[in-house]
């Protein structure tokens, strides 16, 4: 952002605005659900002025983004452009504040990698030029809309399963894919010649777990991406009786375990927390996410665990994912509980949200609910998911656990097919103002001065605001990254409490490189009297005191 320097004049402005308008809450007191503002403000449940709200735009075998469709099109790359930006427009419509977008499926890369081809399902040819950086259309078109950019990476899967998908078949790889390189990175699970057979990274060679890391280091240091986002591929899922073939590398590289399942959850521990660290090493502000799958362990197997029946991460694909939120070597995790609410035994969405808002309390790890809009007015899911609240009822729920700070829908086609009108019923509901994304206190921050607001006019399309940022980067002063404007009916002076929740707040907006920043309230009635508020956000959102009101009349 461009410095923007005013006289002693504009500064004291600024500083008095802080003290007439009353301060919104602090980053440090908004990025939890005890902020001071959640308990000597009475507040609206339904319009939270902090919450993490996303969908997951999936890459792999084209189920969201981009289209089959798309690689045939006159102009490829005019057409994927054009689909990204609708997702961009649904996110708006729905007040999301993120995205979570999957950049690399299969080792592959939505950028100019230096390590590893071209994603195929660009072009639908492995390895194929697309001819354009998508990766640097992805992040700055979602930082227009002042959406967050959460770069989505599959670190270990290298293939999907034929007739589509290269299979256990090396030679139907890429070219130069390091796996047909490095053969004895790899191995096939299940088995080459069983039908689902595909190829996987050995996540016990310690040079897979490097190069994967420095594959995906590479996006987060060449790109201005807002999080990097795992999902629950760590190893395979089990595939029948079928068992991993790493027996050898077990004896080559156990670093003295015995015991082979205490070995792997090890190997996927070290991925996690050095990746945590060359994350934060690299840009202390990337936040770094897991979306594991929704039970850790059921209470008959540990103590511990949830009161469920169903597969255990733990013991099922390696993943210790209760241990990485204790250990804080993550920032946030979204588990995947796409379950309904109700007498199911094995994972109820009723009992699984209380455990884990539990595993979170007490850590600095935020908690997203991984949503099922997949599941919704599908009948292939029994009768519970023909309920149109179903979802709606889970963001409800929500509620009653203020360490719950946002949810992820999967996946961008199941939200935009709204079926039986799920989608419409929880935005509603749930989604009706805009929010600001959750503060995170061990993120590097500093302070934000007020902004000064220099003209508020009425136009034919509605209330133009500008406004100057005081001190913007210079000195002790953090940089304005966005900016969050409220809206007052009538002229008045707000207090404290008028900026506690999201009643007030119509929109937040990217700032750009000019000294003045513009926006315009296109939903300004004529004839009506406002007063106007405008904060500074920095990038990982922390909010700086509010401007001196500006009063329409």
């Amino acid at each position: 952002m461009k410095a923007t320097r005013l006289g002693a004049a504009g500064l004291a402005v600024a500083l008095l605005g802080a003290l007439v308008a009353g301060t919104p809450a602090s980053a440090a007191e908004s990025d939890t659900a005890t902020a001071p503002t959640s308990t000597t403000c009475a507040t609206d449940p339904a319009t939270p002025k902090r919450q993490f709200r996303a969908m997951w735009i999936s890459s792999v075998v084209n189920i969201d983004w981009p289209t089959k469709a798309s690689q045939t099109a006159p102009d490829r790359i005019a057409a994927q452009r054009a689909e990204y930006l609708g997702w961009l427009d649904l996110a708006q419509q729905l007040h999301h504040n993120a995205v979570v977008v999957q950049v690399r499926p299969t080792a592959d890369a939505f950028w100019p990698s230096p390590h590893e081809p071209w994603s195929e399902f660009l072009t639908g040819v492995r390895g194929q030029d697309p001819g354009w950086d998508p990766l640097a259309f992805l992040v700055a078109e979602s930082h227009k809309r002042n959406l967050e950019f959460h770069a989505w990476f599959n670190p270990y899967r290298v293939s999907m399963p034929a007739p589509g998908g290269a299979g256990a078949d090396l030679a139907k790889l890429a070219p130069n894919h390091p796996a047909r390189q490095h053969p004895d990175w790899v191995f096939a699970y299940p088995p080459a010649g069983v039908a689902g057979s595909r190829l996987y990274y050995n996540p016990g060679i310690p040079e897979v777990r490097e190069f994967v890391q420095t594959a995906m280091m590479d996006a987060v240091s060449r790109y201005d991406i807002d999080g990097v986002h795992f999902d629950d591929y760590f190893y395979p899922y089990p595939s029948g009786t079928y068992q991993v073939p790493d027996d050898a590398t077990f004896a080559a590289y156990n670093r003295g375990f015995t015991d082979k399942a205490d070995w792997r959850r090890d190997n996927i521990n070290l991925l996690i927390q050095e990746m945590g660290g060359r994350i934060k090493a690299a840009k202390p502000w990337v936040k770094f996410g897991v979306s594991p799958f929704g039970i850790w362990r059921n209470k008959s197997a540990d103590p511990a665990g949830s009161d469920t029946t169903g597969s255990q991460s733990y013991d099922i694909i390696s993943a210790d994912t209760r241990k990485w939120v204790k250990q804080e070597w993550i920032d946030y995790v979204v588990p995947q509980l796409y379950w309904y609410i109700g007498q199911y035994p094995a994972a109820d969405y009723a009992r699984l949200v209380p455990w884990w808002a539990e595993t979170v309390r007490g850590t600095r790890v935020q908690l997203y609910i991984g949503q099922a809009d997949y599941k919704s007015g599908d009948p292939a899911y029994g009768p519970y998911w023909q309920n149109p609240r179903e979802l709606s009822n889970h963001l409800t729920l929500n509620r009653s656990y203020p360490e719950v700070l946002g949810n992820v829908h999967f996946s961008a086609v199941q939200v935009r097919a709204n079926r039986l009108g799920a989608t419409d019923i929880y935005a509603a509901e749930h989604y009706s103002r805009p929010a600001l994304v959750p503060a995170m206190s061990q993120l590097p921050s500093q302070p934000l001065l007020a902004p000064v607001v220099t003209g508020a006019e009425r136009q034919a399309d509605g209330v133009r605001l500008d406004w100057r940022q005081p001190a913007d980067g210079e000195g002790p002063f953090g940089t304005a990254t966005s900016y969050a404007v409220y809206r007052f009916d009538g002229t008045g002076i707000a207090d404290r409490c008028d900026f506690a929740d999201a009643s007030h707040l119509v929109a937040t907006v990217r700032g750009d490189a000019g000294d003045v920043q513009s926006w315009v309230d296109t939903t300004a009635e004529a004839g009506r009297h406002y007063t106007y508020y405008v904060t500074a956000l920095d990038r990982v959102w922390n909010e700086g005191p509010a401007s001196p009101p500006r009063f329409v009349r």
